[in-house]
């Protein structure tokens, strides 16, 4: 990236913005650095920070979530991004109706092969560490 290149600006959603999206997005922005802007949201977004477990798994994995707050996807949010990254196929589904026929802002699954980053909600800590690591390991196709 040079000095007039901004940044790509990529915007992770999956559906309360509690779990996988926020991690995304910590991971792409601690690892793209300066050639990414990165934001998350939900479909819904109903908690006021990042599910402790994620908070937790993160922390071990060297990223920090302790200051997200859960937004909602918006409209606006998807045209503001480069890229959108949904992560699974449910998500992805209900993001093209919400950015609307004339929206020509890319969006796509996380995961390459068309594959669902598993959501934990619900789930043991083991599931967690894995959503986590499914993450970790899809970050590098998506930075410049």
């Amino acid at each position: 990236m040079t000095a007039s290149t901004p940044p790509r600006r990529i915007l992770t959603v999956c559906l309360g913005n509690y779990c996988r999206s926020p991690f995304a997005a910590r991971v792409l922005a601690d690892l793209g650095g300066a050639a990414v802007e990165v934001r998350s949201a939900g479909l819904a977004a109903a908690w006021q920070e990042a599910h402790p477990e994620m908070v937790a798994v993160a922390a071990v994995l060297g990223y920090d979530l302790t200051g997200h707050r859960p937004t909602r996807v918006t409209r606006e949010l998807i045209e503001w991004a480069d890229l959108v990254l949904a992560m699974d196929q449910s998500v992805l589904d209900r993001l093209y109706p919400l950015a609307g026929p004339d929206s020509t802002t890319p969006m796509r699954l996380y995961l390459d092969h068309d594959r669902d980053v598993p959501d934990p909600m619900g789930r043991s800590a083991v599931e967690f560490a894995y959503c986590a690591l499914l993450i970790e390991a899809g970050a590098a196709v998506h930075l410049p």
